[in-house]
């Protein structure tokens, strides 16, 4: 009878107590942290280089080449192709 006794009481508290104790810790944490800085983005390192945009403009870094991707092989026959059933 002890045994269950204790059981209950352990397990109410865990289940009922141990939720509250913890969110009131980490939430005093996290707020510290905040306050100290210790969450803040380091900000992203801009090239030096190049021409500076002017805000609403838009900026292409990259424009991968297109002529090679389009061009085929004079004997393509066709790829793989994958039979496949709809399941309903």
């Amino acid at each position: 009878m002890k045994f269950w006794l204790i059981f209950i009481l352990i397990f109410f508290a865990v289940r009922y107590l141990l939720p509250i104790v913890l969110r009131l810790a980490l939430s005093g944490f996290v707020r510290k942290q905040m306050r100290n800085g210790g969450f803040v983005v380091p900000p992203q390192a801009r090239p030096e280089s190049g021409p500076t945009s002017r805000p609403g403009e838009v900026r292409v870094e990259y424009v991968p080449p297109t002529a090679a991707q389009n061009k085929q092989p004079h004997d393509f026959k066709g790829g793989e192709y994958v039979d496949f059933e709809e399941v309903k």
